[in-house]
């Protein structure tokens, strides 16, 4: 197996500080079922490549510890590519071999170790059984531009067909220890076959290399399944803690504990009144297909259903435990055949790209741009304006010039406790035209609930249209 790591970052052969491993020196390293190497075919200023090279032992990888050989299945041991193919071995020699660059640490160059650089990682066989569909899958939404070179079962007999493994190039600006990281959990994702018993430290292993990008891949739940070999506790309960870790992506606020925005806007009817406006905007603007980003637990998708005009309806939210909820509380498996197909629910963030969310007339983000981090803005917009482009967008948000009439709200505190911002008026038409401008849509403005004279609605909407 081969696992190739080039830079173009000046100078180059700080890679060598990054992976503390010397680009002047051959080095090897013993793993329990075979060798690994490092060495550095280019070492130059402009250009570094450094080379992961592992070795399977496949005798050693099968002989029993103990006992007599079991002399069932021999050929198929001994016989196989699994030497050859990038796989949950790649990823174990990784974690050993590179486990300071993987924790992001660098004596000599600490601040390169927290910097995105320019990074392009090479692997000549890389199993795909799904196709070269499934790496698109995965790592694109991680923001590489992704190479896929197909294989041939036998290059002597065309007519065998192609290989399910493929020549996979990376290439992105990231941190290292992020490429990393991303390579040591969707190697084995990939391959679909640990080589060892998977327990509940796997989980831990996950979310702490998943860490600042699991929660946000629209993939997450697949990922989870293979990572943890199809094993059904052991995935809800990485699904469960990527809900609840404190990095979770904005889309699964609506099921965290709805305490303080809840008991704040009950009196005004607040709620009801964003609900209705959101629904007479779709009304207006003559939507029949929906999306409702950030369903959250489904309450909008409830409202859309009892109106027939809404044909196709979907919810989308990147927290598996609120879809379910979403499923359960909309009765999904008892509505007739008609109403069912009108609705379909869908696990994705809402700040990567996904064609999913391609072809809709209108899309809804109801209380959720506050959810999301400040610097993911732009990745909100490319993901809904840009990738998505429904002929309508709805977005409401808080009025923060609003909140010091909350008498049970103190001074500068945000409605919700997973808030990441809280904007004025001002604030909200200044970002959504800026949208408006770059996307080649149209904005209009509403406040939602009693006007006060001097700070406004409660509640901020925008309604953009093509």
């Amino acid at each position: 197996m081969l696992l190739t790591i080039s830079t173009t970052y000046r100078p180059a052969t700080d890679l060598g500080y990054l992976l503390h491993k010397n680009p002047g020196r051959f080095q090897s390293f013993p793993l329990p079922f075979g060798r690994a190497d490092v060495f550095y075919p280019v070492a130059d200023v402009d250009r570094c490549t450094a080379a992961l090279l592992l070795e399977i032992d496949p005798v050693g990888l099968v002989r029993p510890k103990t006992g007599a050989y079991n002399s069932a299945g021999w050929l198929q041991q001994y016989v196989n590519d699994r030497p050859y193919v990038a796989s949950s071995h790649l990823s174990v020699a990784i974690a050993s071999v590179f486990n300071s660059a993987l924790a992001g640490n660098s004596r000599e160059r600490p601040e390169l170790a927290q910097q995105p650089i320019p990074l392009e990682a090479q692997l000549p066989t890389l199993p795909s059984r799904e196709g070269p569909e499934l790496i698109d899958k995965l790592f694109e939404p991680l923001g590489y531009s992704v190479e896929i070179r197909e294989h041939p079962l036998d290059a002597g007999f065309p007519e065998w067909g192609a290989s399910p493994c493929f020549g996979v190039g990376l290439k992105g600006v990231v941190r290292l220890r992020d490429l990393l990281a991303h390579l040591y959990v969707l190697l084995p994702v990939l391959d679909d076959a640990k080589h060892y018993w998977v327990g509940d430290d796997e989980v831990d292993k996950l979310l702490r290399f998943g860490a600042g990008w699991l929660s946000d891949h629209p993939h997450q739940a697949l990922i989870s399944t293979r990572y943890l070999k199809r094993q059904r506790s052991l995935v809800l309960q990485a699904l469960d803690r990527l809900s609840d870790d404190g990095q979770v992506a904005p889309d699964v606020a609506a099921e965290r504990g709805q305490h303080d925005e809840e008991r704040l806007e009950t009196p005004l009817r607040l709620g009801e009144q964003r609900m209705q406006a959101v629904l007479t905007a779709l009304r207006e603007v003559g939507a029949t297909r929906v999306l409702d980003l950030g369903c959250g637990e489904g309450n909008l998708l409830r409202e859309l259903l009892k109106e027939p005009a809404f044909r196709a309806i979907t919810g989308v939210d990147v927290s598996h435990r609120a879809l379910e909820t979403a499923h359960a509380r909309l009765r999904l498996d008892n509505l007739p055949a008609a109403q069912r197909e009108r609705i379909a629910l869908l696990q994705g963030s809402l700040t990567y790209q996904d064609q999913r969310l391609a072809g809709f007339d209108a899309a809804v983000a109801m209380e959720v741009i506050e959810h999301i981090d400040p610097d993911r803005l732009e990745a909100f917009e490319s993901t809904v304006f840009g990738a998505a482009q429904p002929g309508a967008v709805v977005i409401t948000t808080p009025n923060s010039e609003y909140n010091c009439l909350f008498e049970n709200l103190p001074p500068g505190e945000f409605r919700h406790r997973d808030h990441r911002f809280e904007w004025t008026r001002e604030q909200f038409q200044d970002w959504a035209q800026a949208v408006a401008d770059r996307r080649a849509y149209d904005v209009r403005f509403h406040g939602i609930g009693s006007e006060h004279p001097e700070y406004g609605a409660p509640t901020q909407m925008g309604v953009f249209t093509q």
